[in-house]
């Protein structure tokens, strides 16, 4: 067989699906949702508003931001996720006599800072069209935490009456959230091929979400600069909404037991001819430098190095089966297939999602959390799951707990 030519291997990433890292379901288990009983169109977004059993209207609502991904949001994809075998969270809420507003945005990959407007815009309209009394819920998965977390808090500082009584996050990264600087490197890498890959690890929401960010295949890793005008912007608001009780569950587990990733180990290897060379690897730690090494369609291969990096792929945390990703899409194209020996990652580690203090040491990722002092989270209460589980897995464990700590 001869090697795929550039325009060959550009045309067939084109036909290819895109290589998108989310903890989306998998497209087989998307079946269209139920119709909504109302629809709202929002600045920047769309609501989905289903009544709870009995109900005729919105009396006690429940808020739940979508996370991030590419492109707009979808119901289909919000529904799949979140009523599935494991636990059928939003036909428990409505059987518990809860309305369920989800909350999409015109584009996941926006800025945070902007998807809070759409989120804002949902609170209002669910406190303006409520029956009764009961105080909203409000929360988010993944980075749907932080778009109404922030939301919260900078309604509070504008003096804006809310009328939220709990604020919840599901598995969101307060402390930051983790792709492995090889397939950031790899994505960058093959920008001129295909740059949908590149375009979402370098969206605005991407570098405000993640701990360590490359804009360019061979840049050294650190803090974007649109993730400290987040924090800081963050931390002009407050940091946090004051008012309502503030809970939080992560998909990691709480005991500090890590998910058996070794670091510095190869979880993409090409094995097509237009790909043998590269070598995508978990993150190195120690005196091990070497994150990945890159070639497609060219002589030359191409080093990335690391260096003073914690052991974060093997964290406890929820995970994210992106070299998996990658991989499926990679195998589909002839030429550039690829073994694929480990899965996935740690994206959020649990010290992240229930916002203990400091994430820099591996002493901080791999910590007990179960054994801390309550005071060592910023939130007021949460839950860790049993042991590490896929990121935003919805499940009895943590939706039971979750629920039954909700006002009546």
């Amino acid at each position: 067989m001869s090697e795929p030519t550039e325009r060959e291997v550009t045309d067939a990433f084109e036909a290819a699906a895109p290589i998108l890292l989310a903890a989306t379901p998998p497209k087989e288990q998307v079946t269209p949702a139920p119709k909504p009983d109302e629809t709202w169109p929002l600045p920047g977004g769309t609501a989905w508003v289903y009544y709870g059993e009995r109900n005729q209207g919105i009396v006690r609502p429940v808020l739940m931001a979508d996370g991030f991904n590419s492109g707009p949001s979808s119901l289909d994809e919000l529904w799949a996720g979140l009523e599935n075998s494991a636990y059928p969270l939003i036909s428990e809420l409505r059987r518990r006599g809860r309305d369920v507003v989800l909350i999409g945005y015109d584009e996941r990959s926006a800025s945070i800072l902007d998807n809070a407007q759409t989120a804002t815009a949902a609170i209002h309209r669910a406190s303006a069209e409520r029956l009764g009394s009961a105080r909203l819920v409000v929360g988010g998965f993944s980075m749907g935490g932080l778009v109404t977390r922030y939301a919260l808090a900078k309604m509070e500082l504008q003096r804006m009456d809310h009328q939220v009584g709990v604020y919840f996050s599901y598995d969101s990264p307060h402390n930051g959230a983790h792709i492995p600087l090889s397939l950031q490197a790899f994505a960058h890498y093959i920008r001129k091929l295909n740059s949908r890959f590149s375009d979402q690890m370098n969206s605005p929401a991407a570098q405000q979400l993640l701990w360590q960010h490359i804009e360019n295949w061979s840049d050294k890793p650190g803090v974007s600069p649109l993730r400290t005008q987040f924090l800081d912007e963050l931390e002009r608001v407050g940091g946090w909404p004051r008012i309502p009780r503030i809970l939080a569950v992560a998909n990691g587990a709480g005991n500090g037991t890590g998910n058996g990733i070794e670091a510095g180990t190869t979880a993409v290897k090409g094995k097509g001819i237009g790909i043998i060379g590269t070598d995508l690897r978990t993150t190195p730690t120690g005196s091990d430098t070497l994150a990945a090494k890159l070639r497609v369609v060219t002589l030359q291969k191409n080093e990335v190095l690391a260096e003073r990096l914690p052991d974060i792929d093997g964290a406890p945390g929820g995970t994210l089966e992106s070299f998996q990703i990658l991989a499926d899409a990679l195998n589909k194209i002839i030429g550039l297939g690829v073994d694929n020996p480990v899965e996935g990652h740690c994206f959020v580690p649990a010290v992240s999602a229930v916002a203990i203090r400091g994430l820099d040491s591996h002493k901080d990722l791999y910590a007990d959390i179960d054994s801390l002092p309550p005071d060592e989270a910023q939130v007021d209460d949460f839950l860790c799951a049993s042991q590490n589980e896929r990121h935003t897995k919805v499940t009895e464990e943590l939706c039971t707990w979750l629920l039954d700590r909700l006002p009546d």
